[in-house]
């Protein structure tokens, strides 16, 4: 899929999408769990997250100190060095990066702190997580990032009509 496009492509469906899940009722919402991690695995077994990295252009994570700890760590560096040379605080009073995009973003798309990376992009973008239902609209916004999310929703709308 084309990175560019998306955006746009997944705006044009955002209303058709959130009425899918209006008309799910709550209890059938619940249901959906299976389907959308058996649709997770098997968009991300045909996706190579390697070749887009859009999440990581264009996503700042909210870090927590464990994260900073952790970061900190990998980098050898004192938590609040790697406050100063990477982060800043947010209109949250969150930590999130100085800049996008992701400072340890290589050219090749990899991530050089990948074993030591934030919660928030160990989990992005949260297509397999328990109680999917309670994050549909965070799903629903993440299409406009992720073409995986794109895909999986398009398919579990086809799923469920």
């Amino acid at each position: 899929m084309d990175i560019t496009s998306l955006r746009e492509k997944a705006k044009k469906v955002e209303k058709e999408t959130l009425l899918f899940f209006k008309r799910i009722k709550k209890s059938r919402l619940r249901e959906l769990d299976d389907t959308i991690h058996a649709l997770h695995e098997e968009v991300f077994d045909e996706t190579d997250c390697l070749a887009c990295a859009n999440c990581c252009r264009t996503l700042g994570p909210r870090l927590t100190d464990r994260d900073i700890e952790r970061i900190g760590s990998a980098l050898r560096l004192k938590p609040q060095e790697v406050v100063a040379r990477y982060l800043r605080v947010d209109e949250d009073k969150d930590y999130v990066f100085k800049e996008m995009p992701c400072p340890f973003l290589c050219a090749d798309n990899y991530c050089s702190i990948y074993e030591n990376r934030p919660k928030a992009c160990r989990e992005y973008p949260h297509t397999n997580r328990k109680k999917f239902y309670q994050i549909h609209a965070l799903t629903v916004k993440n299409a406009e990032t992720c073409p995986a999310v794109y895909e999986i929703l398009e398919r579990m709308k086809v799923i469920n009509d």
